[in-house]
Order: C-alpha cells, then structure tokens, then sequence
C-alpha cells in the first residue's frame, strides 16, 4: 500500500501569505509618516501617548541602522526560514510521485539558478545587467543545495552543521585582518560619494562599534571588493573599481550564514513530517524558539529590552553588559541567524496552533492565497507596485471630474492629509491581493 502524501500544511501557507504581504506593504508608509505626524498633538494631554505611538510605529516599520532588530527587519529570515520548513514536505511529495534522486537533485540545481539570476535581473535597470547578489532570492538560491542536500539528515546533524556554520563563519568575521590601506580608500570613497549612497551608507555613524563587525570594514565586505569586480559594472570606475560599497551594508556572503537560517527551518519542517502528534510538535517549535533567544540574548546583552526598566537599572545594567558578536541583519551575523530564528520558531508555532492545531482555516484563508503564490506576490512587489499606485491615484482623480467627488485627496499625499500615503500603500496592496486570488481561482500557481 502507498504511504500516504504528507498532508500540506495551511499554516505555513498563512505564515508565507503574512510575511509576503508585510513585505509587499512597505510598511504602509508609517516610517514616512511618522516624522510629519508625530508633532501634532504638542501641547495637548495625548501629546506623550501620540508621540510614544508614531516613534514605535517609525521604529518597528524601518530597518534599524544596523545592531537591532526591529518587526520589519524579521520578514526576510522569515521568508528564508520558510524555505527550510517547505523542503521536506516537497520532497517527500516528489519522492512518492516516483522521481529518482538524480531528477530531484536536478531539480533543485534548476530552482537555485533560477533564483540567482531572478535575482539579477530584479536589481537591473534601464538595459543594464547589475549583478548583486544581496537580493533575498539570489541569498536562498547561493545556499539552496546545501540545504537540499542535508534534507533527510536527524535533527542532531541539522543542529551540528548549523552551528559549525555559523560559528565558523563568526571566527572568520573575527579573526579576518582588515587591509587599512584599502579602509582608508573606502572611506575616502564614501565621503566623496555619500550625497548619492545616502547617509546611511557613512562609516563614520557606526564608529563605536568593533571594525570586524562594522560597515564596510568587515571580512564580506571585503570579499565583495574583489568578487563583484569580477563582473562588468555600470558605476563609474573609482580608483580602478566599479564597485566600492553597498550602501546599506548589504554583503555576498551573507548566503553562508543564512544557510544556518534555513537549516532551522529545515528542522521545523523535518519536525512536522515526523510521526510525532500536534503537542509534541507545538512543544519543539516552542523550545527551539527559547533556546535560540537563550543563546542570542547570552551572546549580545544590547537585545536585552532594557529600555522597559527604570534609568537607574538600565545604568546599572550597561555597566555588565557585553557584545561578543553584535546582532546585524546586514552582514546576517551568526547572533542575527540565532536570535531572528528564535522568532521564526515561534511565529510558526503560532500559526500551527491556530490553523491547524485549533482548525482556524477558513479566518487564515485570505493570507493563505498569497502564501500559495509567493512567487507570484513577489514579483508583483518588485515590478508593479509602483505602477498599481499611480494608476489608482490617476483612476481616482477621473473619477473626481467625472462625479465632482474629493476622492484623491485621500490617495494623493499633500500637507493637509499626510496619511494619504498610508491609504495609498494600503490599496495598492489590495490590488495585489485581488490579484493572487484571482490566480488561485483559476487555479494558476506560479512555482519554480
């Protein structure tokens, strides 16, 4: 008799729709919204309450700068995550639809290149080819077959490779020298070139911070200088270089630890195809969770939330306080991998609980028609979305001279409705929505 087809998972479906459509909001402008909004109740009793309000929202819908993290930064080691735990679920479908390793294994080389260069050519623009390899999926697809090929190992292997991964990747990072020379032009690169890389893109802002761990000085980002020279460039070579800097931080290389970000997934995953029953498996995804804030939190004290104690204690506190490898999602430091897995864990938990633990599916079913289509999400996110939101801001506005309405306002951002950017990314995201679940009406599932 065939063993049975694993059954698929609505949770995970609900978890990937989440994320997707978090990403694909941009946040909803709050970040942008914050600074024009945050002043207008000075001077009335609500001014603290509002103010606490628009800094949190600012603070949660942005990147941090660069040690932190914020809701916005976990939406791409969710996305990675979510790689790891859909892997065994897939492989096992295939293996019982009679697929030979050979063709599997195939099939993943495929799906990893074509993540890559998915990636390429999201990043190019106006006829040319930029290749960068910090894009999310040019991220999965570098570091895909590895995890393919550790799929099916015992849980103890996926937890040993992780931890030589990233431990390894750690001592690199650490022990590294950094070429001065080289420094001292890359410096002198930023301060000639911050007007068009942006203020964030300044060494100097992160000064205090050890040099192996800091922007632009670290190991990857030297590796970078040397391995993105290599392809043709369409900056204006400088010193002899195309490339000098990514302005946010981001590196190659990150694929490597990242790895050990979709190897925990791979655990989460390996867990819910086992025979263990819903409690068992609830309980592991809880105690891996704590397990990985436990490690992160005893690694790096800054993630400690010590701004919820009294300033005396918050004193007290930094003077014991210590940062042996500092939490950054840029450079995917071994403390991020950790610290942002200990939240996928449990947001996974979450959504197991309440779909299919406690068989909520029918509440989930609107984020569980983006998570059939992430690919289809995605691409709408990077190619379209500007485009969704001029045409509603321009329907709107025909629509206003046809019916002597006031409905742009709303769409269009001016100073007398600074919230107009928060409808508009809201409706754009509608759109998006309607989209996917058209496609999954026709039944149309894009996949690679």
């Amino acid at each position: 008799m065939a063993e049975d087809k694993p059954k698929r998972l609505m949770s995970l479906d609900a978890f990937r729709g989440f994320v997707m459509l978090a990403m694909a909001s941009s946040g909803f402008a709050l970040s942008r919204v914050a600074p024009k909004v945050r002043d207008l109740k000075d001077g009335t009793p609500s001014e603290g309450s509002w103010r606490f309000l628009w800094d949190s929202l600012e603070y949660q819908f942005s990147h941090v700068a660069w040690t932190g993290c914020s809701a916005w930064d976990l939406i791409q080691p969710s996305f990675m995550f979510m790689v790891g735990v859909a892997m065994p679920f897939s492989l096992l479908r295939r293996e019982q639809d009679g697929e030979s390793k050979l063709k599997r294994f195939g099939h993943a080389v495929v799906r990893a290149a074509v993540l890559v260069l998915l990636a390429v050519f999201l990043s190019s623009r106006h006829n040319e080819i930029r290749f960068t390899f910090a894009n999310v999926l040019a991220q999965i697809g570098l570091g895909y077959i590895v995890v393919y090929l550790l799929c099916g190992r015992s849980l103890r292997t996926l937890g040993i490779s992780a931890a030589v991964i990233l431990i390894g990747y750690g001592a690199w990072f650490a022990l590294q020298p950094i070429d001065q020379a080289e420094l001292s032009l890359t410096k002198e690169y930023l301060a000639e070139h911050e007007e068009d890389l942006g203020a964030n893109a300044r060494w100097e802002y992160f000064q205090n911070w050890p040099a192996h761990w800091n922007k632009h000085t670290n190991a990857a980002a030297q590796a970078d200088r040397w391995f993105l020279n290599q392809f043709p460039r369409h900056e204006e070579p400088w010193k002899g270089r195309g490339f000098w800097a990514n302005a946010g931080g981001y590196q190659t290389l990150n694929f490597f630890p990242s790895i050990a970000t979709m190897i925990f997934g791979l655990m989460a995953g390996t867990v819910l195809t086992s025979t263990r029953d819903d409690r068992q498996r609830l309980g592991w995804l809880i105690k891996a969770g704590a397990i990985c804030f436990a490690i992160a939190l005893a690694i790096d004290t800054t993630l400690w939330p010590t701004q919820w104690l009294p300033d005396t204690w918050q004193t007290k506190f930094a003077e014991y306080s210590w940062s042996a490898c500092p939490a950054v999602k840029r450079i995917w430091s071994p403390t991020w991998a950790v610290f942002s897995a200990g939240w996928t864990f449990w947001m996974l938990a979450a959504f197991y609980w309440f779909v299919d633990i406690k068989e909520h599916q029918r509440i989930v079913f609107p984020l569980a028609v983006v998570g059939i289509n992430s690919i289809a999400m995605y691409m709408m996110s990077q190619c379209i979305k500007g485009d969704i939101g001029n045409w509603l801001v321009t329907i709107s506005g025909v629509i206003d001279r046809w019916s002597g309405s006031a409905i742009q306002v709303w769409l269009n951002p001016s100073d007398a409705f600074p919230y107009a950017e928060i409808i508009l990314y809201a409706s754009r995201l509608f759109v998006m929505w309607l989209i996917c679940l058209w496609l999954y009406r026709k039944r149309i599932f894009i996949r690679i």
